[in-house]
């Protein structure tokens, strides 16, 4: 299909009204619930820190319910708009994505946080390019491999269009390694990953990549590309005891935490470790610790199975897809969330190194709930486009 194909300027009403009636309404309701629920633990991690909040002990809860707020009104906007105009503006993402992510490494532009320049401080906010370069990485390699299928006639990519597709995402993710953040490194080979393998080439690919990942990796360690806080983090994942009270500490409170929950839970607002702060970073990357001390078993399971159902209703929408595009970008997407979940839930239980992950639509970010929900409009996007006759 063109990029020049005109677009249609409007949509008849009865058209908006099937859009509405057709969208994928338990994908919605899984994330409307994992937000509601991320609100509840973001609040009882922050209302008694007052170093935080400045005495608002609501200050938390109101931000991340905006920051929700504006992450609807964007996905809403990539659910209904024209899916000629989203193959469109993918390339524009892609290059505001590269700009961001080169503009966090300019001193005086780009804040260092937690010891990774990603961070753009603007007056009002602080944006995280590296959230949007996930969304960015999915667009910009499921349009050239289906724009190159499309021009070919072949359902299935070729090498060179693999090798391209591959190059797409090889910018940002150096980029990202130069700040670095080895947690986004991994999220987007995940979607790399999970893009090629969709995208009909032979096995013999998976194998490669798996190969080419285990040798950079190691190179990266040998030629210490990686900080060595990075080191540490994954020593202490190979034997928190070695340093309780240094690097291994958030690891040992995770795991405390999560410990004193059973299976009901000590009640929201009431977990010990919680409330008197011995989890650091408790309503961004660790969050998930809140929900095993305060919600138990039963809470921390309903937040697995909430985020299951949403991969379930991705993979769906990758099936049901009418073109590679919409194919392509589902799975990119289902293959985001997958390993992002699977990575913050697993290093607050010891079972993953700890690496600043976000847990989607459950901690606490701008960035993230941005590019978290722009992702699922996408999804719902293509599932109406599914839907049309």
């Amino acid at each position: 299909m063109s990029l020049l194909t005109p677009i249609r300027q409007s949509r008849p009403r009865a058209d908006r009204r099937s859009a509405l009636r057709h969208a994928d309404w338990v994908l919605v309701i899984g994330v409307l619930a994992l937000s509601a629920i991320g609100s509840l633990l973001i609040w009882s991690a922050t209302y008694r820190r007052t170093s935080l909040t400045d005495g608002n002990e609501y200050a938390f809860l109101v931000r991340h319910a905006l920051n929700f707020v504006i992450g609807l009104v964007l996905a809403i906007g990539a659910a209904v708009t024209d899916h000629r105009r989203v193959r469109i503006l993918a390339p524009v993402l892609y290059a505001a994505s590269v700009v961001g992510l080169i503009l966090v490494l300019v001193p005086g532009v780009g804040a260092v946080i937690n010891g990774s320049r990603s961070w753009i401080q603007l007056p009002w906010m602080s944006v995280q390019p590296s959230e949007f370069a996930k969304l960015a990485v999915i667009v910009g390699m499921a349009l050239l491999i289906a724009e190159k299928g499309e021009t070919n006639h072949r359902e299935n990519a070729r090498t060179i269009d693999i090798l391209q597709a591959i190059a797409v995402a090889a910018v940002p993710v150096l980029l990202v390694m130069l700040q670095p953040d080895l947690g986004t490194v991994m999220v987007l080979g995940s979607i790399v990953f999970g893009i090629i393998a969709v995208s009909g080439v032979p096995k013999r690919w998976m194998l490669g990549i798996v190969t080419a990942a285990t040798l950079i990796g190691a190179l990266a360690i040998q030629l210490n590309v990686l900080k060595e806080y990075q080191l540490a983090r994954f020593t202490a994942f190979a034997d928190p005891s070695q340093d309780p009270q240094g690097i291994g500490y958030n690891v040992n409170q995770a795991r405390i935490a999560i410990g004193n929950g059973g299976v009901f839970g000590q009640g929201l607002f009431h977990g010990s470790q919680t409330q008197n702060a011995f989890v650091p970073e408790q309503h961004t990357d660790f969050v998930f610790t809140v929900a095993g001390e305060e919600l138990g078993l039963i809470g921390a399971g309903a937040i697995i199975c909430l985020f299951a159902l949403i991969l379930w209703r991705g993979l769906r929408i990758a099936v049901n897809a009418r073109d590679a595009f919409g194919r392509l970008v589902a799975t990119g997407v289902v293959c985001w969330f997958a390993f992002q979940a699977f990575e913050n839930i697993g290093m607050t239980l010891g079972i993953m190194p700890v690496t600043g992950l976000p847990l989607p639509f459950v901690s606490y970010g701008g960035s993230s709930m941005f590019a978290g929900l722009l992702a699922v409009g996408l999804l719902q996007n293509i599932h109406l486009r599914s839907h049309q006759v």
